[in-house]
C-alpha cells in the first residue's frame, strides 16, 4: 500500500507552458538515454544506475538545474539525482550535463511524491535537497506547499541514519514556516542552534538570482536538520 500522502490530489506545483530553446529540445534527443530515469523502471538501484557505491543526493525542484550540474561537477565522488517536472530545466541539465561529460547525475521528470513513493528505497539518501521551492505565499494556498508533515515524513523515512535534510529560501515567512514544520517532525535535529538557522553550506553553489538579491538586501535561509534515531 502507498503511503498516505500519496492520496492527496493538492499538487505543491504548477506546469507552466515554459518554452523550450532548440537546444534543450534537442538535449531529450541526445542527452535522455544517458541522464533519464522513468517512473516506470520502478524501484531506483542506484549502484547499478551508476555503476558504484558512493553517497547518494536526491534534490527536488532543480529549477534551470544550474545550481545541480555544479554541485556533480564539484563533488565527482558523489551521485545526484534530480527531480523536476517542467521540460526546459530538465532539458538544460541534461544539456549541460552532457556537455559537461558528467556521469553522476541522474534526473527524474515526474512528481516528486510519486519518485519518493515508488522509485526511492527507505534509507538510501545521504542527503535530501530542497531549494527555494515555489512559496505559495498566499494564506489560501499555504495547503500547496510541498513542505509539510506528511512529506517531511516521507523524506525522513528515505534518508540514511544521520543524513541530511536541506531546505533553503528567500522567502521569510516560508523560511519560518519550514523551521516550524522541521522542528515538530519527529526523528530530526537541527545542526545549528536550537530554532536557529544555518549558514549556507559550501555545497550549496549561490546562484546568480541569489546574488543579485543579497546586493539588493534581500535574505537568504538554510534550513539543516539530521535524522537522528527513533
Amino acid at each position: 500500500m502507498r503511503p498516505e500522502y500519496k492520496k492527496k490530489s493538492i499538487r505543491s506545483y504548477v506546469i507552466r507552458a515554459g518554452r523550450m530553446t532548440d537546444g534543450q529540445k534537442a538535449a531529450f534527443d541526445n542527452w535522455w538515454p544517458t541522464y533519464g530515469l522513468s517512473l516506470f523502471d520502478g524501484p531506483l538501484h542506484a549502484d547499478q544506475v551508476f555503476g558504484r557505491k558512493a553517497p547518494l543526493v536526491l534534490e527536488v525542484g532543480f529549477g534551470m538545474g544550474d545550481s545541480l550540474v555544479a554541485m556533480a561537477t564539484a563533488a565527482p565522488e558523489v551521485d545526484f539525482i534530480g527531480i523536476e517536472v517542467h521540460p526546459p530545466g530538465v532539458g538544460r541539465l541534461i544539456n549541460n550535463a552532457g556537455q559537461a561529460g558528467l556521469r553522476n547525475l541522474r534526473v527524474y521528470m515526474a512528481d516528486a511524491l510519486d519518485v519518493l513513493a515508488d522509485c526511492v528505497a527507505d534509507e538510501s539518501l545521504d542527503r535530501f535537497q530542497l531549494f527555494f521551492p515555489d512559496p505559495w505565499h498566499k494564506k489560501k494556498h499555504h495547503k500547496r506547499r510541498i513542505v509539510q508533515p506528511e512529506f517531511i515524513a516521507a523524506v525522513r523515512r528515505k534518508l540514511k541514519p544521520e543524513g541530511i535534510c536541506h531546505m533553503a529560501t528567500d522567502w521569510e515567512a516560508y523560511a519560518e514556516y519550514m523551521m516550524e514544520a522541521m522542528c515538530a517532525a519527529p526523528g530530526f535535529a537541527n545542526t545549528a542552534a536550537e530554532y536557529c538557522f544555518a549558514d549556507r553550506p559550501d555545497y550549496r553553489p549561490k546562484t546568480k538570482f541569489e546574488a543579485r538579491g543579497e546586493q539588493r538586501g534581500h535574505g537568504v535561509w538554510d534550513v539543516v536538520f539530521r535524522k537522528t534515531a527513533d
